[in-house]
């Protein structure tokens, strides 16, 4: 290894420059060989550290969300699911973040509404927004033991200042008064704040089967679809579909 070389590997190690002691060599040759300028292989070395950060960056927003699985928005098969694909271009580009819009997405068992519920996260991710991915059962017991251990109003707080609060297999379970009021707690924080992406199997006509106060109920709905976008994933199975589609092709 050249003097320069180890000078370079030296202040990138303290500096703490990973991408350019791992690249600075080969970035070096490359620039030989295209005749750059020095200011711009400096430009290129710089650069290639701060893609490497936004991709560190990205990594983390993405584990700390805690999703179940990583899911796509560009492997979600729109033909054979029959969703808008106008709609979901909508919604990949971000701007219902920035105007903090709900999304409703609305269907049976396996018609993908997880699948697109997460690949919106994944987008957000992107996007440099701090999301989490929580169901519906998850959150409403984190939220009770939270509140037993005198500590709610912070758990509260912290779900409040996330960009995109990820809702998911709302109605699967039968939530009591003092679940639903404490996830309304979290709606409430968050109205008009943060954007909100829900996905439930139940009509809106039958949420009254898994909240028992009839008020709370008509509240719940109010905050989750004031300006929604909501998104009908219908009632055939996607995974089905999708499997018979690749079979075809």
């Amino acid at each position: 290894m050249s003097g320069a070389a180890t000078s370079i590997e030296s202040c990138a190690l303290s500096l703490r420059l990973p991408a350019v002691r791992r690249l600075g060599s080969s970035l070096a040759k490359e620039a030989e060989r295209q005749h750059l300028t020095y200011e711009e292989f400096l430009a290129k070395v710089l650069l290639a550290e701060v893609d490497e950060r936004d991709e560190r960056r990205r990594q983390r927003r993405v584990k700390s969300a805690g999703f179940p699985r990583l899911k796509l928005l560009e492997d979600f098969d729109l033909a054979v699911s029959g969703v808008n694909p106008a709609t979901i271009a909508t919604l990949a580009s971000g701007s219902y973040l920035e105007r903090t819009e709900p999304v409703v997405l609305l269907g049976d068992s396996g018609t993908g509404k997880s699948h697109l519920l997460i690949g919106l996260g994944m987008k957000a991710c992107e996007m440099g927004k701090t999301v989490r991915y929580v169901t519906c059962a998850q959150l409403v017991n984190e939220l009770a033991e939270a509140a037993d251990a005198k500590r709610l109003s912070r758990l509260v707080a912290r779900y409040g200042r996330v960009d995109l609060l990820l809702l998911d297999e709302l109605g699967y379970v039968q939530l009591d008064t003092r679940g639903a009021e404490l996830m309304f707690q979290i709606l409430t924080e968050r109205e008009e704040r943060s954007s909100v992406a829900t996905a439930t199997n139940l009509p809106f006509s039958e949420w009254g089967k898994i909240v028992p106060d009839a008020r709370l109920v008509a509240a719940i709905i109010d905050r989750l679809t004031f300006h929604a976008h909501i998104i009908e994933t219908g009632s055939d199975s996607y995974r089905l579909r999708a499997t018979k589609a690749k079979r075809t092709r």
